[in-house]
């Protein structure tokens, strides 16, 4: 007679038994597809220890000891968030972007926040440990969050979550749990996981792993846009993921139709090869572009150059075939330095990057501090420097290098020698000053500009046979509207089309609340670029676009119908515009462009767009 242990025992048994059937069997998980790309190799699964955390109270003459122990945690804590701020700078834009204003967001709740003062009152008036006090105030603020009146569940959903990962990093800082590392992540791994926080994703190295899969998650959070920014094939919400993946197993994950196989047999590998063989042809068929012009089918010529954020970045750029630089961002220089770099560090990163477009147009952009730039790691060499309560409309972009002309004259005086030296194999050279609002900016910066000149021929120093050209960045709608007056003094313009948005519209697209309005095919705004784009035309002047509108091949027609005829972009996006070019005749995108731009109604310009768009893309 079996006792009531034994069957318990047997049916521990038999559910070990399903579980170890389970785990040796092909799986099919349906997921959200996140980013695109199929890949084949081994499962690297990774969790997070838990941190302990019981319900704790304390004794009135322990009040003091908590709060200088959740004190502790909340230092430790921003030195983290400042240290991924720093291992950001190495990612794409579109990651850095994600990114920068959820650890701005971070920072500041980790400051005289509502949760840091709330968890200090639980610990004193209820007498809860640092811990429990943290968790408690967490999920009160999460509730209120959730239970706000806003359409916008998605971005509700994301500030609860925000207000929680920082409850996390308390905890976890609290109780000395370990954070979840990424070091020992195989080349090739799948890497599976039950969920991925945003800090977790920005310490993804998109060369070693080859795609990821999640149990939780959704498309529209932080850590998904991370992802399609570095380009990992990725599904998340894959139910019962972390239960049937084993460390090793052999997987099949396809990213654009968000699925993953696990332990594949004969017939799934042949389907995930074959799918892998189709994803390849697809890349292999858009880098055979890479030697073909930019042509419009009636023979009008586009350049497409890419941005560059790092020099590492240059393979890319080279691989995509990029006809130049269109903006070379040099914040990277001030990043994660005590001092500010002197003339021949900016000299010593600018010639190899110059020296790797050799031929081709490099156009760099001066410094550009401010708005939701690092502010921290510049003002370690910058010194003290208010940029005002609100950082996009204070002291930031050509502003800030006017009041402090000496970082302005060592950027032209390096940006001067590297081009002297790339005189003998004809790289054009073009410096660009951001955020110009009114003629008077470019004036000023032309006259510390011709100083720098006079000053090096005195010193005998070597300088271009023609001095790089002199443009401005139209950023905002006070310089869109003044552009025929800035035309005068400048020698091209680039047309930034994220801030021209973002102060158009008001609209900061990484507050959740209002994200939604966030609209570059906004009436307002395209009539703003046609604005400073025919301004431009009208002397003759080169223009350009290069912002994320550039690098979407369908806006392309709408840019070209407007008058552009050079567009800045990633490089991983010039392949699929340049095939949208080649399939285009400029006859049509500016009767395209007409009807567009008669319209008042954002959603009616989307249809167009998105109409024209999908029959543009067919023709061959």
């Amino acid at each position: 007679m079996k006792t009531e242990g034994s069957k318990g025992s047997e049916t521990k048994t038999a559910e070990a038994a399903r579980k170890a059937t389970r785990r040796t069997r092909e799986v099919e998980i349906k997921g959200i597809p996140v980013s695109p790309g199929v890949v084949i190799g081994a499962v690297f699964d990774t969790s997070e220890v838990p941190a302990e955390t019981p319900r704790r109270s304390i004794g009135q003459g322990k009040v003091d000891g908590e709060r200088q122990r959740l004190a502790a945690a909340v230092t430790a804590s921003r030195k983290q968030v400042s240290k991924l701020k720093a291992r950001i700078g190495v990612l794409p834009e579109e990651a850095q972007e994600e990114l920068e204003p959820l650890l701005d967001a971070y920072a500041m709740m980790l400051g005289d926040s509502r949760l840091i003062r709330g968890a200090r009152r639980r610990i004193g008036e209820e007498l809860l440990s640092a811990e429990t006090a943290v968790q408690d105030e967490a999920e009160a603020i999460a509730a209120a969050i959730l239970a706000a009146k806003d359409d916008d569940k998605a971005g509700l959903k994301r500030r609860a979550g925000e207000v929680r990962e920082i409850a996390r990093r308390l905890t976890r800082n609290l109780t000395a749990t370990p954070f979840r590392s990424l070091k020992d992540v195989p080349p090739g791994a799948i890497l599976v996981a039950e969920e991925l926080t945003p800090a977790d994703a920005a310490l993804l190295d998109p060369t070693r792993i080859a795609g990821v899969a999640t149990e939780e998650g959704g498309a529209d959070g932080h850590t998904a846009i991370m992802l399609r920014a570095l380009g990992i094939p990725s599904a998340v919400a894959c139910p019962g993921l972390t239960e049937a993946a084993r460390r090793g197993d052999q997987a099949v994950l396809d990213g654009g139709a968000g699925t993953i196989v696990l332990r594949p047999g004969e017939a799934a590998l042949e389907a995930g090869r074959g799918a892998l063989a189709a994803y390849a042809k697809e890349k292999a068929r858009l880098a055979k572009l890479r030697r073909l012009p930019a042509e419009t089918q009636d023979g009008e010529l586009v350049e497409l150059q890419a941005n560059l954020e790092i020099p590492a970045e240059l393979p890319l750029i080279a691989q995509a075939g990029a006809q130049g630089i269109g903006l070379l961002r040099t914040e990277f220089l001030f990043m994660n330095r005590e001092d500010l770099p002197d003339e021949d560090a900016h000299v010593d990163a600018y010639t190899p990057v110059v020296e790797a477009m050799a031929g081709d147009c490099v156009t760099i952009r001066v410094l550009d501090w401010g708005g939701e730039k690092d502010m921290e790691a510049l003002a370690e060499g910058i010194g003290p420097f208010h940029a005002g309560p609100n950082p996009a409309l204070g002291l930031r972009g050509i502003r800030m290098l006017l009041k402090r002309p000496e970082l302005l004259e060592a950027q032209f005086a390096a940006i001067l020698r590297v081009a002297a030296a790339a005189d003998h194999h004809g790289t054009q050279i073009r410096i660009l000053l951001p955020l110009v609002t009114i003629p008077d900016e470019v004036r000023q910066a032309r006259e510390i500009y011709e100083r720098v000149q006079r000053r090096m021929r005195r010193k005998g120093i070597a300088l271009p046979e023609k001095p790089p050209l002199l443009g401005a960045m139209i950023e905002t709608p006070g310089a869109a509207l003044a552009a025929d007056a800035i035309a005068l003094e400048a020698d091209f313009f680039a047309i930034g089309t994220n801030d021209l948005a973002m102060y158009t519209l008001a609209v900061d697209r990484a507050e959740a609340e209002v994200s939604h309005l966030y609209d570059p095919l906004h009436p307002a705004v395209l009539r703003l670029v046609q604005f400073a784009t025919e301004a431009a035309l009208r002397l003759r002047m080169q223009v350009s676009v290069c912002g994320e509108m550039a690098g979407n091949p369908r806006l392309v027609p709408l840019l070209l119908g407007l008058g552009i005829r050079t567009l800045s972009m990633n490089a991983s996006a010039i392949p699929r515009v340049k095939q949208m070019v080649r399939s285009l005749k400029i006859d049509d995108c500016a009767r395209f462009a007409r009807r567009v731009m008669e319209q008042g109604d954002p959603q009616r310009i989307q249809e167009l767009v998105m109409n024209f768009g999908e029959s543009g893309s067919d023709r061959s």
